[in-house]
């Protein structure tokens, strides 16, 4: 998708499936236009579109045949969304019906909009910011209230405000440079090494601060993984139906029943967590139980926690641990699983203590340990970081990419001031930072990064 945008739009702006109301939205300079033929007043005296009113009358096809009520409103630029004329019909929420009304906006002149096109008319307007924008997929696709109180703080404009405030400063101090190396012979007015040292330095930490909050607040951002594994018949399937509270995964007492991963997601008191549920480790030639038990090591090489399931009645040692799992006490939960029956003896438990490991004793198949083992599995995702501040500034994995680049620039820079580079050298470094910070806000963003930002939102938005 290019980084420009023409004609009139249109495009379903409600999801996909049948619901009470669907939502048409249409915007360009034919939006009006276009409502006007399609769309039948239910009042004599409606005359045109009054701004911000809903009106309510009938859509109709090329042979005055009705296909829905409907409200319209007509929302006009550049005080719309898009900063275009938009026009929003509500409509009854059904698939077909939704269909048949946006099929009568394109014959009369619109074009199906691309993925995020509202947005990137917003964005290419100056109605928002490229942090904005970003923002407003976040909140679309956020997994928790807490993603989403984060996602509104940017959608608010501050991160943008602070990143071009940091920017423009930057922009003084390279100015002020490019005056001391176009003109050395003049006596003009130069900042000082002191003083550009400060200045550079309170900029780097600024970054840092705005930077401090990523990884606390990732798994509210982004959920969390949960890995189960273990040997066959563990109870690894039994566990994740009963954190489910309902039968997903096939339990049996043959060995190996699991071969493939079984995924499903969790709402622990707010936090989004994926938990997967492995093929059983053992020594096996069968090439298909083989790949999915390979498969199920490299997942939880990825996950933020992988609970170890262990049968409390049968006899264990730590070397029937996985040696993947070995010495990882801090990353591993040990669930010791079936302790409705006799324990070995050793305990299974007491011996993964004793190994460091924090362990949490359930019955998978009575319910019993399983509400306990939920509240540790957040806990530790969250890594004791708790809510998120609702007021909270954490960019998106790309803009702290691009911070920490601005970053590593000023590091530098405040190295190269200590050892007294040349003026010309040391603007070099700013103008780096200066374009890192830029792409963050939009204003030089090049375009394969729009492109990829802007066809991850739904079409309609």
């Amino acid at each position: 998708m290019s980084i420009t945008s023409t004609g009139t739009i249109a495009a379903i702006a409600t999801p996909p499936g049948d619901g009470g109301v669907g939502i048409i939205r249409i915007s360009g300079d034919k939006a009006k236009l276009i409502a006007k033929e399609i769309f039948r007043p239910a009042k004599d005296s409606f005359s045109s579109f009054k701004p911000y009113t809903m009106h309510y009358g009938t859509v109709v096809d090329a042979d005055s045949v009705e296909i829905d009520d409907v409200l319209a409103v007509f929302m006009p630029g550049p005080n719309s969304y898009t900063g275009e004329d938009t026009i929003e019909l509500n409509c009854h929420g059904g698939r077909a019906i939704l269909g048949a009304v946006l099929g009568e906006v394109l014959l009369k002149g619109a074009r199906l909009a691309n993925a995020g096109e509202f947005t990137l008319r917003a964005f290419l307007n100056g109605r928002m910011d490229l942090t904005q924008a970003e923002a407003v997929a976040e909140m679309i696709h956020a997994p928790s209230r807490g993603a989403a109180q984060l996602a509104k703080v940017k959608l608010s404009g501050v991160l943008g405000e602070r990143i071009s405030g940091l920017r423009a400063r930057l922009e003084e101090l390279r100015a002020q440079l490019c005056v001391a190396v176009d003109f050395p012979e003049d006596e003009l007015e130069c900042l000082p090494l002191e003083q550009m040292q400060s200045e550079v330095g309170d900029a780097a930490k600024n970054i840092s601060e705005i930077l401090s909050g990523v990884e606390r607040t990732k798994a509210w951002r982004e959920g969390g993984l949960a890995v189960l594994s273990g040997k066959v018949n563990a109870g690894k399937s039994s566990l994740l139906n009963a954190l489910l509270g309902r039968d997903r995964a096939i339990v049996t007492d043959i060995p190996g029943t699991t071969r493939d991963f079984i995924e499903e997601t969790l709402n622990l008191d707010g936090l989004q967590v994926r938990v997967v549920d492995t093929a059983g480790l053992r020594e096996t030639s069968d090439a298909v139980e083989l790949a999915g038990v390979d498969m199920g090591r490299d997942l939880a090489s990825q996950a933020d926690l992988v609970l170890l399931i262990i049968d409390g009645s049968k006899p264990f040692a730590l070397a029937d641990l996985d040696p993947q799992f070995a010495d990882k006490a801090g990353e591993c939960l040990a669930v010791i699983n079936k302790s409705d029956l006799d324990q070995a003896d050793p305990s299974p438990a007491e011996i993964m203590r004793k190994a460091g490991y924090e362990v949490v004793e359930i019955s998978a198949k009575k319910g019993q340990g399983i509400e306990r083992l939920a509240a540790l599995i957040r806990e530790y995702i969250l890594k004791g970081a708790g809510e998120p501040d609702p007021d909270a500034l954490v960019p998106n994995s790309r803009q702290a990419v691009t911070l920490k680049k601005a970053n590593r620039e000023l590091e530098e820079l405040l190295g190269d001031i200590a050892m007294q580079v040349p003026y010309d050298l040391l603007g070099v470094r700013l103008e780096s930072a200066c374009s890192a910070l830029s792409e963050i806000t939009g204003e030089i963003t090049p375009q394969e990064v729009l492109n990829s930002i802007f066809e991850n939102f739904c079409v309609g938005k």
